[in-house]
């Protein structure tokens, strides 16, 4: 090899992994039609929030009260559906989660049903950490491939790049210690907790590495469930 070709050699051998921690930008018309979306997908959840949890065995006025708030929030889950769309069509992969949570949640259908799964895989192989969480529940085919594990294993790259657009709803955050939401209630987690279920995840999949990820979850956030998973290892 000569000592000219020597820097182009190394340049290509390490252009992967530059392209891997340097992801391009998101097209700027989906990012401007998420930004639009997010005001009326935060005011649907925070009605979505208030719904009594015993809605379904409350009295007339409570159940009035419950009918409210959901018929509100789906009033802005109506202006907020076709933004998204048109976001995650162009590929956002923040837009794609949120649209596929509510698919998913809020508006079940036959219809619907079918996009979740390559929604939530468009978005997660995007280094974004909380369409992970559905994945593992929804998407059992995905979640045993081998492009799964490499998308948990980029989530750590793109911290940075999702920063801004923490916190966000999830079902179940299974390394937080606290009670699970009750009703139509979800938590809301910043990039630490979505960071430690990664590597919860990373810890159930690779059993050579197990305990490792297990204590970087555990170190993060205190992780109980891969503490108990540690022990019992």
């Amino acid at each position: 090899m000569s000592y000219h070709a020597l820097p182009s050699t190394l340049l290509l051998s390490f252009l992967p992994l530059f392209c891997q921690a340097q992801p391009l930008a998101f097209n700027p018309k989906g990012e401007t039609l998420y930004q639009q979306a997010a005001p009326y997908l935060n005011e649907a959840r925070a009605k979505l929030d208030a719904v009594p949890a015993d809605m379904p065995r409350a009295n007339a006025e409570v159940k009035k009260q419950g009918m409210i708030l959901i018929e509100a929030a789906g009033q802005q889950l109506k202006v907020a559906i076709p933004l998204l769309e048109q976001a995650s069509a162009l590929g956002h992969p923040v837009a794609q989660y949120r649209l596929a949570s509510i698919y998913n949640y809020e508006v079940h259908t036959p219809e619907t049903y079918p996009k979740v799964c390559p929604l939530l895989q468009q978005s997660v192989s995007q280094g974004f950490a909380p369409p992970a969480l559905m994945v593992d529940i929804y998407c059992p085919e995905f979640a045993a491939s081998a492009d799964f594990l490499d998308a948990l294993a980029s989530v750590e790259a793109n911290q940075e790049r999702y920063a801004h657009y923490y916190p966000q709803p999830v079902s179940m955050l299974e390394c937080q210690p606290q009670r699970m939401p009750t009703g139509l209630a979800m938590f809301k987690g910043d990039s630490q907790d979505f960071q430690a279920e990664i590597y919860r995840l990373q810890g159930d999949r690779n059993r050579a590495q197990r305990n490792r990820f297990y204590q970087k979850a555990v170190d993060l956030n205190g992780c109980p469930k891969a503490e108990r998973r540690m022990k019992r290892s």
